[in-house]
């Protein structure tokens, strides 16, 4: 077993009493294990705020049990939890250990810490990595695209999230596919919000069959569908039964709560390559073998602001019960969102060409993780599949 429940681990890895000189150094992001959130300077004092990299006063540098914000040379936080000189003796914290866990002080509620490194960590990628230590293109609203039939009322589909088709996208590297599904008389149907006044609209299965298809014929591949799900579950079901050849590639995450995640080579060995995640709290469509989303990955909030202007790099939770930091037997997959409220050209092409930086800089340490899919709009402006290319060069450690 890679991975240990929080319980096993305290259980299995006891107190490990450590003096202030035997205390870890180097320059640390200091993050909340209950809520995900990073200990920043506030004024003269402290606060927990989201992570935001470099931004917000919340990089800490450790030497000798002092935390000296690197914003403020000299800055202590002190036993009082305000900031003051770091030659002052209440600057030194007693540390104690719990596994990859620390304990120094208590703040906002939160008395157990884990310590980041700013400073990547990594290792050179194995030649046969783990699906959790792979990185994938995804499209957000991947069938919002203009092309393969209507998504939204006419006035709603001059804003596209995509320009291109699902089968464009397949040959484009496109390997994550964010879809929402809707109930009509007719099944499960591909919309934005509402499928009333939509012209043309695709019904699930038939994107779904294009995936297989793409499957089918590309055994190397590995694909991943997001529902957005607001249908029923016998919908759901009735929809999946209609694609061919779907239990041939559908993959269940069988052993995976007690052994992690397969590598590459083995899911291609055993031909389970698609992977379909919903966010439909369980009532029993689990059988028809999708997967509830929050049991498996952890995914940071959707936006980062408006369409135009200046944008939000934090990088926390779309889960309040579930922080980015989460882990237990296997490692949660990590869904990163990199896009605005509505897509615009121009932004995204920025946005999409600063992939790399947030990826590593803000969302990577926030997660203790590297992202596993990259959510962008308009996936071919910026390159955004050489992002996916960087990420997928290494394996990050914490």
């Amino acid at each position: 077993m890679r991975y240990l429940p929080a319980v096993a681990a305290l259980l299995l890895l006891p107190l490990v009493p450590a003096t202030a000189q035997a205390a870890p150094s180097g320059t640390f992001y200091v993050t909340g294990v209950r809520t995900g959130l990073n200990v920043a300077q506030s004024g003269t004092g402290l606060a927990l705020h989201r992570p935001k990299g470099n931004e917000d006063h919340q990089q800490w540098r450790l030497s000798d049990g002092r935390f000296e914000n690197t914003d403020s040379p000299g800055q202590c936080i002190t036993r009082q939890l305000t900031m003051g000189s770091c030659s002052q003796a209440d600057a030194v914290h007693e540390f104690r250990q719990f596994g990859d866990q620390w304990e120094f002080f208590g703040l906002g509620g939160e008395t157990r810490w884990y310590l980041t490194p700013v400073q990547n960590q990594t290792s050179p990628m194995p030649q046969d990595p783990r699906l959790d230590q792979m990185t994938f293109l995804t499209a957000h609203n991947a069938y919002a695209n203009g092309v393969d039939g209507g998504f939204a009322p006419p006035f709603v589909n001059l804003a596209k999230n995509q320009t291109r088709g699902i089968v464009q996208q397949l040959s484009d590297g496109v390997r994550g596919f964010m879809l929402d599904i809707h109930q009509t008389p007719d099944g499960a149907v591909l919309c934005h919000n509402s499928c009333t006044l939509v012209s043309k609209p695709v019904a699930l299965n038939v994107d779904v069959q294009r995936i297989v298809d793409f499957l089918k014929n590309n055994r190397g591949e590995i694909v991943t569908v997001f529902l957005e799900d607001y249908v029923d579950a016998n919908t759901l079901r009735a929809e999946l039964r209609k694609v061919r050849g779907l239990g041939d590639v559908l993959y269940r995450a069988e052993g995976v709560q007690q052994n992690g995640w397969p590598t590459r080579s083995q899911m291609v060995d055993s031909g389970k390559r698609l992977i379909i995640f919903t966010d439909h709290g369980k009532d029993g469509r689990e059988d028809s073998g999708v997967l509830y989303q929050k049991d498996w990955t952890v995914e940071n909030h959707w936006s980062m602001g408006s369409g135009l202007g200046s944008s939000d790099w934090s990088c926390y939770s779309r889960w309040d019960d579930k922080p980015l930091t989460a882990t237990g037997s296997f490692q949660p997959l990590f869904v990163m969102n990199h896009f605005r409220d509505v897509p615009f050209s121009s932004t995204a092409t920025t946005d999409n060409s600063k992939l790399v930086n947030r990826a590593q800089q803000f969302c990577q340490p926030a997660a203790r993780k590297k992202p596993n899919f990259l959510a962008v709009d308009l996936y071919h402006l910026g390159d955004a599949q050489g992002a996916v290319s960087t990420l997928n060069s290494y394996v990050y450690r914490p």
